[in-house]
């Protein structure tokens, strides 16, 4: 059943706009993202959330989507997110931005599980600039904005497909617009 939750949390790049997302969905993820591991139990993550369409525009202005396939413009016009979670560290509780990069991963991965359980898809943005985004959102000058979180219903297929030993790993989509994310093989990333 995990297995089955990690295969379904895929990087959407489409969305179903006529879902909105819920605060109380983006507080309940952020409630998973919490309980999760945190280097020394230090905590040093807080969470801006945008569910608003007028705050969800504005954020999707700010981002940068898909560098694996630059000659697309993703996501497609009427398919983007309705929600977004700005992931910030707050330096007051852990200063070093570097230190604390495997919370971000650990709590973004939580929270993507979480919306899939809840029948919903996201994306990781690493891709904005953190400036902008911290001056336009008005966050308080300890928080350092340093991963977007993209949240909706997914409205594209993914479609997972295996890579052979020294075959590439780069996405791809086919002429439907289905999108393909090789994997390597099992066997290929054990190391003894």
């Amino acid at each position: 059943m995990f297995k089955d939750l990690v295969k379904a949390n895929r990087s959407y790049r489409g969305y179903d706009e006529s879902r909105r997302v819920t605060r109380e969905e983006l507080l309940e993820m952020v409630d998973c993202a919490r309980l999760a591991a945190s280097s020394v139990n230090r905590q040093p993550l807080q969470y801006y959330l945008a569910w608003e369409k007028e705050r969800v525009d504005q954020i999707q202005r700010m981002t940068k989507w898909a560098r694996g396939l630059p000659q697309m413009e993703l996501p497609h016009r009427g398919m983007c997110p309705t929600a977004f979670i700005v992931i910030c560290q707050n330096t007051e509780l852990g200063e070093s931005l570097a230190r604390f990069q495997k919370d971000i991963g650990i709590a973004a991965q939580t929270i993507l599980l979480a919306a899939t359980e809840m029948g919903l898809g996201g994306c990781m943005i690493g891709n904005f600039h953190a400036g902008e985004v911290k001056e336009t959102l008005g966050l308080a000058p300890e928080l350092a904005p340093v991963l977007i979180v993209a949240i909706g219903k997914p409205a594209e297929k993914i479609i997972l497909t295996e890579a052979g030993t020294g075959e590439s790993v780069d996405y791809y989509r086919d002429e439907n617009d289905v999108h393909y994310v090789p994997k390597r093989r099992l066997e290929d990333v054990i190391v003894n």
